[in-house]
């Protein structure tokens, strides 16, 4: 089975407060987009590896397959589904890493999706995003893939009706930059006075660029001008609105189709 695992972007993305775990509350609006894609391709295996192991190989990475999100995500089923085989997995992967854009958590989101489907395991949506949302926040939003508001961590999804066809996403990808969610995270002060972000999203879109933000960007400018510049540049363009996507290092434009 082979399938193509897109990336995401963040319209909006408020840090309000630091929980008890470590972890953050947000909220965000995670939109599908095309621009770009992996290739997926997983079977059922026939090699004797040790336990635990996977038949992974992933072309332009340079981390250990053996920990890369999609052989977790056939360890997490395992666990649950003993009798699930060993499995043959193929990556080519086509999206940019540490770019913000979440192709990752999208390859692992697909391969739990196509997992079900070959092993005829049964799993709903709402439990395969369960899955999902223990290998990363915002893993669980590929199981969707469609336009889903997100709380909590970005793994509390609810639909989220915004009409976006007049518009064309571009997006930009600095060379050499990546952002770890680490460094993005460490400026952060978070806020929850100001006003939500579903309030915030039901504006004109033409209003979006002096009220919608992504808390990120403060902090991820100020070590690396050369993203802001690139959102400077997208307006430039003629962008009717441009951010970072989640914590960078991508920036996106959002610009009007021409009829």
């Amino acid at each position: 089975m082979i399938s193509y695992p897109n990336v995401k972007i963040n319209l909006g993305l408020h840090v309000l407060r630091k929980r008890p775990d470590g972890f953050h509350d947000l909220e965000t609006l995670f939109v599908a987009c095309d621009a770009f894609h992996d290739t997926l391709e997983i079977a059922e295996s026939s090699l004797e590896l040790p336990e635990g192991q996977v038949d992974i190989q992933i072309k332009n990475c340079d981390w250990d397959p053996q920990k890369d999100l999609t052989a977790q995500a056939w360890r997490l089923l395992k666990a649950d589904f003993p009798e699930l085989p060993p499995v043959r997995i193929r990556m080519v992967k086509g999206s940019p890493v540490g770019a913000g854009l979440g192709g990752g958590s999208a390859d692992c989101a697909f391969a739990l999706r196509m997992m079900n489907e070959l092993f005829s395991l049964g799993l709903s949506d709402e439990k395969l995003a369960s899955y999902a949302a223990r290998l990363g926040s915002d893993c669980a939003f590929f199981v969707y893939n469609t336009q889903m508001f997100a709380s909590g961590r970005g793994e509390v999804l609810s639909p989220f009706e915004l009409d976006l066809t007049p518009y064309e996403i571009k997006l930009a990808i600095p060379d050499g930059i990546h952002v770890s969610t680490r460094e993005a995270y460490g400026g952060i002060v978070p806020c929850d006075e100001r006003p939500s972000l579903r309030e915030i999203l039901q504006m004109p879109v033409e209003r979006w660029k002096d009220n919608l933000v992504n808390d990120f960007e403060k902090t991820v400018f100020a070590v690396h001008p050369g993203i802001a510049g690139l959102k400077k540049e997208m307006y430039r363009q003629g962008a009717v609105y441009a951010a970072m996507s989640g914590s960078g290092s991508a920036v996106f434009g959002l610009f009007r189709k021409q009829i």
